[in-house]
């Protein structure tokens, strides 16, 4: 399977340029022109790496960062920039940023990077564990008391999220944020639904709670 990126960046030829020549290396890479549209076609695309530019229209790159970071998106961050001073470079990796690459430069540059990132991030899958349950990430299975639970793609990438955030209370607008998109009417039930079927195929006892007026936690079931 192609590792996805998706590309955020406001000069279209450039990032065109860059989707085109990483297409020929064998990446699948889709490009948005600003921070909000790339959150909408992370949505459905769920990419490996963002190349993040930081000079962006409406949410600059930080600001976007900062965001992606905040509501859980834990792929590999490359950002761009002309800025190119070591505040900057503090400045975006205190962001969240992972690595960080000044303009001009060559694209066999940004490949290395790439490369490096990508190594980083399979060297780290592992398996999560909380109470009985276990995710092993690089088979993107889940298993209860060693029994295999059979979860679609959006369960699973949602119990990933609540895994990575044990006994931390989520709201509501960060969980439709995280998976359906800055538009997704919060007056809808599809949050309530796919929580229902998690609750439902993971069993008793309960794992994740309601928090009323807020939003859902991880946590071991009160006796």
């Amino acid at each position: 399977m192609s590792v996805k990126i998706l590309i955020i960046e406001d000069n279209l030829e450039f990032a065109d340029y860059l989707r085109r020549g990483l297409t020929y290396e064998g990446y699948l890479a889709r490009f948005a022109s600003d921070a909000e549209t790339g959150l909408s076609i992370q949505n459905e695309f769920r990419p490996d790496l963002l190349i993040l530019d930081i000079m962006l229209p409406g949410m600059d790159g930080i600001e976007a960062c900062m965001y992606f970071r905040e509501i859980g998106f834990a792929f590999p961050v490359l950002m761009l920039t002309a800025r190119n001073s070591i505040g900057d470079r503090v400045t975006g990796l205190d962001a969240g940023a992972d690595d960080y690459l000044g303009k001009p430069f060559e694209f066999e540059e940004l490949l290395a990077r790439i490369r490096a990132l990508l190594r980083r991030t399979i060297a780290g899958e592992k398996v999560m564990s909380f109470s009985n349950l276990d995710l092993d990430l690089s088979m993107q299975a889940a298993y209860r008391n060693e029994k295999s639970i059979l979860l679609t793609k959006t369960e699973y990438e949602m119990l990933v999220f609540f895994l990575s955030h044990p006994r931390e209370v989520i709201s509501r607008e960060v969980l439709l944020n995280r998976f359906w998109g800055f538009d997704q009417c919060t007056g809808g039930n599809v949050l309530d639904v796919y929580v229902g079927r998690l609750r439902r195929k993971l069993g008793e006892p309960v794992l994740i709670h309601t928090v009323f007026g807020v939003g859902y936690i991880l946590k071991e079931e009160e006796r």
